[in-house]
C-alpha cells in the first residue's frame, strides 16, 4: 500500500464517523436511535438492505466461488431464484402485520401472541446466530486487510470493528442506513474496477470466453442434495432458499427493524419489491466478477502461487494487491471497507436494539433519557463480543460466504415457523411453540454433525417443519389462552387481510419476474452445454 491508497482509506474513515456525528444530532429516545424516527426514505432503506448483502463477504466470497470451488461457476445464481417469492410472502403476512403493532424489536410479536418465554427464547436464538454469523463477516473482512496491509489479523479486525462501533454508537440507523447507500456506491465502483482490470489481463470478453472451461458456466446442477453428494443442488437452493429468504426479511431482527423506519405500510413494501427485483442483477455482477478473476487466476502464474488452494477467499485481496495501480488499490480497499461495515452496522444496531427491548427494559424501568444512553453502551458492548466471535468461527467452510448461511440456515427455519405459526393459527400454545422452536434448532444440529450428505440449504425447510409438528403435538396436550385475547396477532383475527389487496399488482409482477429469471438460468445453462464448447 502506498501513500495515497492509505490516504483514501483514511479520508473514508474520517468520513463515516463525520457523518454520523451530523446524522445523530437532535436523538431523543429509541425510535430515533432503532428506527430513525420511523420517517427514512423507503429507497434509503432498500439500499441499505441490499448493502447489507452486497458485503465484503460477497465482495471476496462470491467470486472466488464462482472461480475456483469444485462444483462453483455460476452456479450460485440458483440461490437467487426464490427471493421474489419470498418477498411476496414477506410482503402479504408479516412486515406490514408487524408495522401495525409499531414495534422496535419484532419479538416483542412474539410475547404477544404467546408469551414472554416464547419471546425470550427467539429473541436469544437471534442474538446466537446473528452475533456468530457477524463475527464470521469481520474475520472474512479481516483476512482482505491481512493480506492487503501485511498486518496481524487481530489488528485489521479491531480496526474494522472501533471505526464501525464509533459511527454506529453516534448515529444509530439514520447513520446505518445513510452510510449504507454512500458504501453501496463505492463497493459497486469497486467491482467494476476488478472486473475491469481483471479483463485487461487476457485480451477482453473474447478471451473470458475462452479462458475457463465451460462447466464454470453452467448455472444448473439438477440434483436434490438429499444424500445425492450435490454440492450447488437445484431443488435444495430453490426450495430451501425460499424459507431462508423468508425468515432474513421476514423474521431477522437486522433486517426487519430498517423495513420498520420507514414513514409508511407502503414504503416497506416498496423496499422489499426493490430489493425481489434488484438482487438477481447484483448478483449477475458479482458472479461476472468471479468469472473474470478466474480467467486473471488461469492466465497469471503469481496468482496461482499465492492463492492458497485451502482457502480460495484469498483470490480477491491477493489481485488487488498484485494487479492494480496506485489510487485504485486504494479505492478498492475502501470498497471492501465499505462492504465490511454495512454487514457489521446493521447488525451492532440489531443486536443493540433487541438486548434493550427484549431483555432489559422487560426488567427495569428506564426514562427516553437513560434508556437512549445505555442502548449506545450495549451497541460498543455487542461490538466487543462480535470481535470475539471473529477469533472463534473463521473455519466452517471452505468458503466464508457458505459459512454465513449455514448458520443462518441453522435457525432460520424455526424462527420462521414461530411466526408462521402464530400469525396463521390461534390453536398452538405457548408451550408448544417453545417446545417445537428448540426441536427444530436440535433436529438441525444433527444434521449438520451428523448428516454432512443433506445440503445445507434443506436446514430451512426441515428446521420449520419440525418445529411446526412438535408445536403443534405438544398444544394437543397444554392448555391455551383464550380465543379472544390471540385472534387480534393473527391474520385472520386482526382483519388485516380485509384491509389490503392480497394479490396487488406488484405481487403479480414479483412472481412473472421469477418465472423470467427461471427462463434466464436455463438459457444461460444451456448456453454453457449446448453453445460455449463448440468456441473454445
Amino acid at each position: 500500500m502506498a501513500a495515497l491508497d492509505w490516504t483514501i482509506v483514511i479520508i473514508y474513515m474520517i468520513f463515516m464517523i463525520g457523518l454520523s456525528v451530523f446524522l445523530g444530532r437532535g436523538q431523543t429516545n429509541q425510535e430515533d436511535y432503532y428506527l430513525g424516527g420511523r420517517n427514512l426514505p423507503w429507497w434509503g432503506v432498500a439500499i441499505s438492505t441490499m448493502a447489507t448483502q452486497t458485503s465484503a463477504v460477497s465482495f471476496m466470497s462470491i467470486p472466488a466461488f464462482v472461480a475456483l470451488k469444485p462444483g462453483g461457476g455460476l452456479t450460485w445464481l440458483q440461490y437467487e431464484l426464490a427471493v421474489p417469492l419470498a418477498m411476496i410472502a414477506v410482503s402479504m403476512l408479516l412486515l406490514p402485520f408487524f408495522r401495525r403493532l409499531e414495534l422496535i424489536s419484532v419479538y416483542r410479536y412474539l410475547e404477544l401472541r404467546f408469551g414472554s418465554p416464547v419471546r425470550t427464547l427467539i429473541s436469544a436464538v437471534f442474538l446466537l446466530s446473528r452475533g456468530l454469523a457477524t463475527g464470521v463477516g469481520l474475520y472474512a473482512s479481516a483476512i482482505v486487510l491481512t493480506v492487503i496491509f501485511n498486518i496481524p489479523l487481530s489488528g485489521t479486525i479491531l480496526l474494522m470493528a472501533i471505526v464501525t462501533v464509533v459511527y454506529d454508537t453516534i448515529g444509530g440507523m439514520k447513520a446505518v442506513v445513510y452510510s449504507d447507500v454512500i458504501q453501496s456506491i463505492i463497493l459497486f465502483l469497486g467491482i467494476f474496477l476488478c472486473i475491469s482490470f481483471a479483463i485487461s489481463m487476457f485480451g477482453g470478453f473474447d478471451g473470458l470466453l475462452t479462458a475457463l472451461p465451460a462447466e464454470r458456466w453452467r448455472t444448473i446442477e439438477p440434483a436434490t442434495g438429499l444424500g445425492d453428494g450435490a454440492q450447488t443442488p437445484f431443488w435444495g437452493f430453490l426450495v430451501g432458499g425460499l424459507f431462508l429468504y423468508m425468515s432474513y426479511y421476514g423474521t431477522d431482527q437486522s433486517q426487519v427493524q430498517r423495513e420498520l423506519s420507514t414513514s409508511s405500510e407502503a414504503d416497506t413494501r416498496k423496499s422489499l419489491y426493490f430489493n425481489g427485483f434488484v438482487r438477481f442483477p447484483l448478483t449477475l455482477m458479482y458472479l461476472f466478477m468471479g468469472l473474470a478473476l478466474g480467467a486473471a487466476y488461469s492466465a497469471s502464474s503469481e496468482l496461482q502461487a499465492q492463492v492458497p488452494v485451502e482457502f480460495m477467499d484469498f483470490l480477491v485481496p491477493v489481485f488487488i494487491l498484485q494487479e492494480l495501480p496506485i489510487g485504485i488499490r486504494g479505492i478498492l480497499v475502501a470498497a471492501l471497507l465499505a462492504g465490511a461495515m454495512s454487514s457489521l452496522d446493521s447488525a451492532l444496531n440489531s443486536l443493540s436494539a433487541v438486548t434493550m427491548r427484549d431483555f432489559v427494559e422487560r426488567h427495569r424501568k428506564l426514562s427516553e433519557r437513560q434508556s437512549l444512553i445505555l442502548g449506545r453502551v450495549t451497541t460498543v458492548i455487542w461490538g466487543g463480543i462480535i470481535i470475539g466471535f471473529a477469533f472463534l468461527v473463521g473455519n466452517i467452510s471452505d468458503t466464508v460466504v457458505e459459512s454465513i448461511n449455514m448458520i443462518g440456515s441453522a435457525f432460520y427455519g424455526p424462527i420462521l415457523a414461530a411466526f408462521l405459526v402464530g400469525v396463521l393459527s390461534h390453536r398452538v400454545t405457548s408451550a408448544g411453540i417453545f417446545a417445537g422452536v428448540l426441536s427444530g434448532i436440535g433436529f438441525n444440529l444433527v444434521l449438520w454433525i451428523w448428516f454432512p450428505g443433506i445440503f445445507w440449504m434443506w436446514w430451512n425447510l426441515f428446521g420449520l417443519l419440525v418445529t411446526v409438528l412438535a408445536s403443534f403435538v405438544v398444544s394437543l396436550v397444554t392448555p391455551c389462552r383464550p380465543p379472544e385475547e390471540v385472534r387480534p396477532y393473527t391474520l385472520s383475527g386482526s382483519g388485516f387481510f380485509r384491509d389490503q389487496k392480497l394479490w396487488q399488482r406488484g405481487y403479480s409482477m414479483l412472481l412473472v419476474y421469477f418465472l423470467v429469471l427461471l427462463g434466464v438460468v436455463f438459457a444461460l445453462d444451456y448456453f454453457a452445454i449446448a453453445v460455449l464448447p463448440g468456441m473454445q
